[in-house]
């Protein structure tokens, strides 16, 4: 009777395919490379650990990861302060960490001990099953994927995308009131419903100038992180934030890659808060942003993660901070 093993050049081929889809869906995971790498870290003030108010931009925002404030409720979370020895640039947390980790370690290690999803090597049918597994929870992932950052995508009830700078089109203040020749006079950005009623600090008045500054500081953030600009970055971020991008670079250049972030376009911002507290002034605004986003090898110039003729959107909450009369800088990210 002839045996269904599979011979040695089979299995061979049979495990290519299974590492070949494993490395796709880990670098569906590790695409976003850009600045921040798609988490939420930094410090807002006696605010840092409250969510940001919703905007039409942003109706959500992800709690806060990282941060150098102590959390005063609820217990403090896990953080790393900056300067500790991180896990790596392909070691981060996140789904890939999680659930899907757990189903993909569960069906290699079945696999070459032979209980996998089906029944291991030991049947060619078990061998095809995982793998047809595999393709199912890769399809999973990238639906699952696509609805996630459709939830954070506005609709438009009349058709145009407003422009991003109009400052009159979205409700009040944020990106999109407080232009010079806007409705007020003085072309100071009128407070969003709610935004100043926070339980901490005092309602701070924005001029059209500084959403200038935080249209502007988005792409120059994200350009001098793309060049590995530490100087640059030095100027634009607050130690804190210039501590956490120092490990990300660091990070990658451990790993012989460099991440080249290009074409940085604002497409859609509003205010979500703006405060002081003590000799410092805040603001929080929710930005979704287009951009070219790859990693590259440092050695050979190959392309590892992205695709460099394909722009990515990313929908995140910039925290801004200042002295008064000072140049504001970027303080925390959070993801919407």
């Amino acid at each position: 009777m002839r045996s269904l093993r599979p011979r040695p050049a089979a299995l061979r081929v049979v495990l290519g395919a299974l590492f070949l889809a494993v490395g796709v869906l880990v670098a569906t995971d590790f695409a976003e490379a850009r600045a921040g790498r798609g988490m939420s870290f930094g410090s807002r003030g006696s605010r840092t650990w409250s969510t940001p108010a919703p905007t039409p931009t942003a109706p959500s925002a992800q709690p806060m990861q990282r941060s150098a404030t102590p959390q005063n409720q609820l217990g403090a979370p896990a953080t790393r302060a900056p300067g500790a020895q991180p896990g790596g640039f392909f070691n981060r947390g996140g789904f890939m960490g999680g659930l899907m980790g757990g189903l993909l370690g569960a069906g290699i290690f079945g696999l070459l001990m032979g209980s996998g999803f089906f029944s291991g090597l030991g049947s060619l049918s078990g061998l095809l099953g995982l793998l047809l597994q595999i393709a199912l929870i890769f399809i999973v992932v990238r639906l699952v994927m696509g609805w996630l950052r459709s939830r954070n995508q506005p609709s438009y009830a009349g058709g145009g995308r407003p422009d991003p700078m109009a400052r009159d089109a979205l409700n009040g203040g944020g990106m999109a009131s407080g232009a010079a020749g806007g409705n007020g006079a003085s072309g100071a950005a009128a407070p969003r419903a709610g935004f100043d009623t926070g339980p901490r600090g005092r309602p701070l008045q924005l001029e059209g100038s500084d959403f200038d500054s935080f249209e502007r500081l988005l792409g120059e953030v994200q350009g001098a992180y793309g060049r590995g600009d530490r100087e640059t970055l030095f100027r634009l971020l607050t130690p804190e934030m210039a501590g956490y991008m120092g490990e990300e670079l660091d990070e990658l250049d451990r790993e012989g890659l460099k991440n080249r972030v290009t074409d940085v376009k604002l497409l859609q911002g509003d205010l979500s808060e703006a405060w002081s507290e003590g000799s410092s002034e805040y603001a929080t605004v929710a930005m979704r942003y287009e951009l070219k986003d790859v990693t590259l090898d440092k050695a050979t110039g190959r392309v590892v993660l992205g695709d460099p003729d394909r722009k990515e959107q990313a929908v995140e909450f910039w925290t801004f901070v200042r002295t008064p009369g000072g140049e504001w800088k970027l303080t925390a990210i959070q993801q919407g």
